[in-house]
């Protein structure tokens, strides 16, 4: 049978096709209409029934399709019931980018994250129209953007003006989403594309989806700067059905012989020391740093509690201190090695900033469209966000519930929508006045409020201060990473080139143990890992813990909750690490080791030298009783002085009670600063309260 036989013959073979294969799942429909309006017909299905018929849908998928309905049709009874098709052979699931000529008219299957979606609308499908002349009523079909109106009355067969009847008429929902590619071997900017969606599959996407669209590839005329229609044409997709995928590793594809690469890393006793060596070899020392980003990049275990709450899995670290100390080199690294990583800096890539806006823009054509941000889009990986701190103000507020939450609610122009940010956020940050001080909260020196300071897991501080060895090593770690790159370049150039003296050392010393695209198949692997505590490492977290809060003296607070829950996912992620399904002393031991270099950095008051968690995100409980004991020598003094109280009185009460003048002199700018306290004049000084 030729090509245009077998077009013929489209319907009778749907039809048996449909009573053979669906004839149960199309019962099902008639009984729940219309809350199921689509029947989903698998692509295998089709092919193990007639290739032929497989063939007709993907080469000539509108007289296919047309066919395909018309026998549906058939079958429920004239109800508005749509057939689409899943599960197309991958050999037809094309990228993005890889779209050409060729694939116009053809049905494809697309894979890729919805970027952007418009506010679901209705679309005429059949107008109604009263001719003013006679009163009687045309139907017209709607096949364009377009609205067009009968030329002339069917009834009278006069040209006259024509009403729609809006009540009278067929209207069907539609939307309009992009997708952005993904996967391995995409650049910096990854390909996107429009898909419209209509009937009960309009507005089933929300951005950050994991998405395979099913469609007809269309072309549609391009216009010039003064509207005149050009030889090019623009492409989108005629979507016909939507695959969501929940398995996000799954876009990096492991064979027999990666897991046995894997398996056989998994079991070396250096395992944690090539894994960290393999993090962005080029940068020198660092290696408690680059621990924690190797934990992070394994993660702990996402918990859906009984009471309906989750508990997060994924690690989140800041990096905060002096520039030129490699923090946004090793962020830039981790975005490439993670299974999905994506960099950005905090003023966000694009309107929608780091989490998600709703705007009107030209890809919606004038309609409101909701458009994902870094942290939606990194969904279910790990999102690296240099200067963190430069955020906008919009982010700030949503940061909060995207970090502990990990989703983002969006109620702006009649959208209302939660979209899921199930990503480890790996940031970095500058201090304010230049330089990192060891001395002072974390909170005063850069711009992130205390209460987002305290959902990171770690803190870590990077400080340049002048060391003799340490300066050398590094000196000579850079200069022999130059020299490797140098000879790099030059043998791409000279293949035969000798080089008389090497510097000793050199070839190796940016080189990882384990090659990175090896190493981000052992992640995506290893996050597959559900490992369980053991008795013996819950007792030694727990042990951990309750020792370090029996340190708290004076109002301090060592440690909270909050840092014992970041304390199991760090043992969880390295019982991850060793493809383990049990977390093991020696994980404990990993995310204690971690837990107290950090407090040990930043965790401790400088006056005091004792653990105080609010060292980091507050004030220390030094200086809060401090503050509080020169506020109430200011009250007592200007209840006896109508003036108020004189700077050198309160020094001198300050001073007999053990507090240093520099410390007066400080604590008395801070309490002016935070609005506690006003200077009427030059030495003297009021509460706000008395004001």
């Amino acid at each position: 049978m030729d090509f245009l036989a077998m077009i013929e013959s489209l319907y009778d073979e749907w039809a048996n096709f449909l009573r053979q294969y669906y004839k149960t799942q199309m019962d099902e429909i008639l009984l729940t209409y219309p809350l199921k309006k689509s029947l989903y017909v698998d692509y295998w299905d089709v092919d193990r029934y007639s290739e032929s018929l497989a063939e007709a849908l993907l080469f000539s998928p509108k007289e296919s399709f047309a066919e395909a309905q018309k026998a549906l049709d058939t079958f429920v009874e004239g109800k508005d019931v749509a057939i689409r098709i899943k599960n197309l052979t991958k050999t037809y699931r094309l990228k993005i980018s890889a779209l050409r000529s060729e694939n116009l008219n053809k049905f494809v299957a697309l894979e890729g994250l919805v970027k952007k979606v418009t506010e679901v609308r209705p679309i005429l499908k059949i107008g109604v129209f009263k001719c003013s002349n006679c009163g009687e009523e045309t139907y017209v079909e709607q096949d364009t953007k377009r609205l067009q109106e009968p030329a002339v009355c069917q009834s009278c067969g006069k040209r006259a003006k024509f009403s729609l009847m809006v009540e009278k008429s067929l209207f069907s929902d539609t939307q309009k989403v992009e997708i952005q590619e993904i996967g391995e071997g995409i650049s910096s900017e990854p390909a996107r594309i429009g898909a419209y969606a209509e009937g009960d599959i309009a507005g089933m996407l929300n951005p950050g989806d994991h998405v395979i669209v099913n469609g007809v590839l269309r072309g549609s005329v391009r216009l010039d700067e003064r509207n005149a229609k050009t030889t090019v044409f623009d492409k989108y997709v005629e979507a016909n059905s939507f695959e969501l995928q929940e398995e996000k590793l799954e876009e990096i594809e492991i064979t027999d012989e990666d897991e046995r690469e894997i398996l056989e890393i998994s079991r070396r006793e250096s395992l944690i020391e090539d894994i960290i060596a393999s993090i962005n070899p080029a940068i020198y020392g660092l290696e408690m740093e680059k621990k924690a980003l190797a934990l992070q990049l394994f993660g702990g275990v996402q918990k859906e509690m009984d009471d309906g709450t989750r508990i997060r899995g994924d690690i989140h670290v800041l990096f905060v201190g002096d520039p030129g100390t490699a923090k946004s080199q090793l962020l830039r690294y981790v975005a490439q090695i993670a299974p999905r990583g994506v960099y950005t800096s905090g003023k966000g890539s694009s309107a929608a900033g780091l989490t998600a806006t709703v705007v009107k823009d030209s890809f919606g054509e004038g309609r409101w469209t909701l458009e994902a941000g870094v942290l939606v889009l990194a969904d279910r990986g790990i999102a690296c966000i240099d200067e963190i701190d430069k955020m906008t103000s919009q982010d700030a507020s949503a940061m909060h519930q995207a970090m502990e939450q990990q989703e983002v609610s969006i109620a702006k122009a009649g959208i209302s929508a939660t979209l899921q940010t199930r990503c480890s956020i790996l940031g970095a940050a500058n201090p304010q006045y230049g330089r990192f001080d060891l001395y002072k909260p974390v909170a005063e020196q850069i711009n992130l409020s205390p209460a987002l300071l305290s959902r990171f897991d770690l803190i870590f501080p990077f400080t340049d201060k002048p060391d003799k060895d340490r300066d050398r090593n590094l000196a000579e770690h850079v200069a022999k990473a130059h020299f490797s790159g140098e000879l790099k370049a030059l043998k791409k150039r000279r293949r035969d080139v000798t080089v008389r003296e090497y510097i000793e050392g050199s070839e190796n010393v940016a080189k990882p143990v384990i090659e990175p695209l090896l190493l981000k198949k052992y992640i995506a692997y290893a996050k597959r890992m559900m490992p369980l505590l053991t008795p013996t490492a819950m007792d030694r977290l727990v042990g951990y813990y309750t020792n370090l809060r029996r340190l708290g003296e004076e109002g301090a607070i060592p440690i909270t909750a909050r840092q014992f829950e970041a304390m199991i996912r760090l043992a969880e992620a390295s019982a991850k690490m060793r493809l383990s399904n049990f977390i093991e002393e020696e994980d404990c031991e990993t995310a204690i080791g971690i837990m107290d270099y950090c407090l040990r950095k930043i965790g401790i008051d400088a006056e005091t030298g004792r653990f105080d968690i609010d060292a980091i995100i507050g004030k220390p409980a030094s200086q809060r009783n401090r503050m509080s004991r020169i506020m109430e020598i200011i009250k007592d003094l200007e209840t006896t002085d109508e003036k108020g109280a004189e700077e050198r009185e309160i020094t001198r009460i300050a001073v007999s009670e053990g507090i240093s003048e520099d410390l007066v002199t400080s604590t008395l700018r801070k309490l002016k600063a935070e609005g506690m306290i006003y200077e009427p004049k030059s030495g003297w000084f009021r509460s706000i309260r008395n004001r």
